[in-house]
């Protein structure tokens, strides 16, 4: 007996089911259909958890089948993978099929992966929300208490100190100080800071370090969806008001009515939709698509964005008077790589996250592996840092310590010397001769080869194409033979001959 969760994969392209059949055979029970009666069959005879449909189907849009599926298995998650990004189409699924992902194709395995966890993982939650009504209806004071609970138990994980993970000197300790002085008053608040900085997580803590708390957040990616669909997630719309709209739509504004409303990314919403968002802001009330009748709301707005707003506004990119009802306050995230200190304890807090996500268990990093994380300058910040570790953790040996040669090739050649650079911009800006900068970059090659192959100097020179004697010569040249973790970078540039 298994306790995978069941999936349905529905594909008319036989090599297709076959190559997503066997990329998601070890995490869930697949089950496959290359015909909409054949996965109605699988449907009528077992219980799935969440469907994966192509949307281009010869007898009917997947759409269509996963519109028929919602109303007999209403519980049952559904998803549509295409090769086509149509905004129709997608507002077709959201509306008409109540579609939980529209993955685009080529798709990403571990990604779609994670897509179909956080599906099952919908589904249970869903099932466990069930039995909450129903206990609610025999005991409605033990629901109350456990409702007041979980809210109390998100406080306390998203509140300043235990939410916002860091290391003690952490230059986000003065960030965390101006979140926390700032969170009871109701004013608009703008986070500004590059992609993965933790924007969101700062955000959540705002709303429950608030008198706001007990009410609630609502986030929405404002750079992912066209303004059509993006209006209508907004602000909501009425039953007919475009193709797809079978039904009235409560928007996100109305859903945080009494709380707070999270925008990411706001640089990237077009002119036309910053004049839909000024009045709102400046009015406090929502229009629905299709409606006549405005809805007064009662919203504090937390917007984020990884763009310069003001150079926006200066290019004339970004009205200013948006601008200003959304920057209230001004509160900047550092980048990762200007938080050296809180690598250590950050990765140890992502590897023990990715540990309960994945099911899997190590005692920890290696002092070499965090030594590595320390000297690289995560230009993709926290989520490159979540994504590195979750990687590691699954090509890791089970209850073994996770080692440097697990890390990502760039990471291990990564000088601290170079951190605001990466990749082939960090190797342009080397100084020094033709002959200096060739030995800096040999120089790293060789140490990320070594910590690969944890110091097997036959295996690191039978790669490298040199014999021992000769790589023997090198690591002497360059101080790696008994220093294993000085930077090297300099080093080599500065030796010269």
């Amino acid at each position: 007996m298994t306790d995978l969760p069941t999936i349905l994969v529905i594909d008319d392209e036989v090599r297709s089911l076959e190559s997503l059949e066997r990329i998601l055979n070890e995490d869930f029970e697949v089950r496959t259909a290359a015909t909409i009666g054949a996965a109605l069959a699988v449907m009528e005879s077992e219980a799935v958890q969440a469907i994966l449909c192509d949307q281009r189907m010869p007898e009917q849009t997947g759409v269509e089948f996963l519109k028929s599926v919602r109303d007999r298995w209403p519980d049952v998650i559904r998803m549509i993978v295409s090769g086509y990004t149509d905004a129709h189409d997608i507002i077709d699924g959201i509306n008409e099929a109540g579609i939980f992902q529209y993955i685009t194709k080529p798709w990403h395995p571990e990604s779609l992966i994670l897509t179909l966890k956080t599906a099952c993982r919908l589904f249970q939650l869903q099932r466990e929300n069930e039995l909450l009504a129903v206990e609610l209806k025999m005991s409605p004071n033990v629901a109350h208490q456990k409702v007041a609970d979980r809210r109390e138990k998100l406080r306390k994980d998203f509140d300043f100190d235990d939410g916002i993970i860091r290391g003690k000197d952490s230059p986000m300790n003065e960030v965390c100080a101006m979140l926390r002085k700032v969170a009871p008053y109701d004013v608009p608040i703008l986070l500004a800071g590059a992609s993965g900085t933790g924007k969101e997580l700062a955000a959540r803590a705002l709303h429950y370090g608030s008198p706001r708390w007990n009410q609630p957040f609502v986030v929405e990616n404002c750079g992912a969806l066209p303004d059509e669909l993006l209006e209508s997630e907004l602000f909501g719309h009425k039953r007919g008001a475009f193709t797809g709209a079978v039904d009235d739509h409560m928007g996100l504004f109305e859903r945080a009515d009494g709380g707070s409303v999270f925008l990411d990314e706001i640089g990237e919403v077009s002119p036309a939709f910053q004049v839909k968002l000024l009045r709102v802001l400046q009015e406090g009330e929502i229009r629905p698509v299709g409606s006549g009748k405005t809805r007064k709301v009662n919203v504090r707005v937390i917007a984020a964005t990884n763009r310069d707003l003001e150079d926006e506004v200066r290019a004339g990119r970004f009205r200013a008077d948006l601008y200003y009802r959304l920057a209230g306050m001004v509160i900047r995230i550092p980048d990762l790589k200007d938080r050296s200190s809180d690598i250590p304890v950050l990765a140890k807090a992502l590897l023990t996250r990715a540990m309960g996500q994945l099911g899997k268990r190590v005692p920890g990093f290696s002092k070499e592996a965090l030594d590595c994380m320390g000297n690289y300058g995560w230009p993709g910040n926290v989520r490159e840092m979540q994504n590195e570790i979750q990687q590691m953790l699954v090509i890791g040996a089970e209850g073994h310590e996770l080692g440097a040669e697990l890390l990502s090739r760039h990471i291990l050649r990564a000088d601290p010397a170079d951190r605001d650079r990466h990749g082939d911009a960090e190797i342009a800006a080397m100084e020094g001769t033709l002959k200096d900068r060739i030995e800096a970059l040999e120089s790293r090659i060789i140490r990320e080869t070594l910590i690969r192959h944890r110091w097997n100097k036959s295996k690191a020179a039978r790669e490298l194409g040199l014999s021992r004697v000769g790589l023997r010569s090198k690591l002497e040249r360059y101080g790696l033979e008994n220093v294993k973790l000085l930077p090297t970078a300099r080093r080599a540039a500065g030796s010269g001959g």
